[in-house]
C-alpha cells in the first residue's frame, strides 16, 4: 500500500488543523492505521492509532482530547483531526498502516509496515 497524507500547514497557538492520509490499493480496511510526528533532534514519537473498523482508537497522553483519528474505509483515508495545538505539536506528522493481525493498536514504528511521506505542521505562539 502507498500512503500520503497531507493537510499540514501553519497554525497560531489554540487554532485547529485536520490531516489525511489518503492510501491506495483495495485492501485499506485490512489495515491497522496509525499517526506519528518527529520533530527535529527528536525521535519518531506515536501520536495514535485507529482500528480496521474505526471503532476503537488510542492516543498518546499529550494529544488526548485534542486529536481525534478517523478513517473511510470507502474513501480508503484517514484523518487526524488536530484542537487545540500547541507550540509542541510542532512535527512532521506521517500515517503507517500495519498488515499484520493484532489484537491491539501499535503504538511503536517497528510494529507498522508501511509509511507514508510526512507534512509538516508548525504551531506558532
Amino acid at each position: 500500500v502507498q500512503l500520503q497524507a497531507s493537510g499540514g500547514g501553519l497554525v497560531q497557538a489554540g487554532g485547529s488543523l485536520r490531516l489525511s492520509c489518503a492510501a491506495s490499493g483495495r485492501t485499506f480496511s485490512r489495515y491497522v492505521m496509525g499517526w506519528f510526528r518527529q520533530a527535529p533532534g527528536m525521535e519518531r514519537e506515536f501520536v495514535g492509532a485507529i482500528v480496521r473498523s474505526g471503532g476503537n482508537t488510542t492516543y498518546t497522553d499529550s494529544v488526548k482530547g485534542r486529536f481525534a483519528i478517523s478513517r473511510d474505509n470507502a474513501k480508503n483515508t484517514v484523518s487526524l483531526q488536530m484542537n487545540s495545538l500547541k507550540p509542541g505539536d510542532t512535527a512532521v506528522y506521517c500515517c503507517a498502516a500495519r498488515s499484520r493481525g493484532t489484537y491491539y493498536l501499535p503504538t511503536v514504528p517497528w510494529e507498522y509496515d508501511y509509511w507514508g511521506q510526512g507534512t509538516q505542521v508548525t504551531v506558532s505562539s
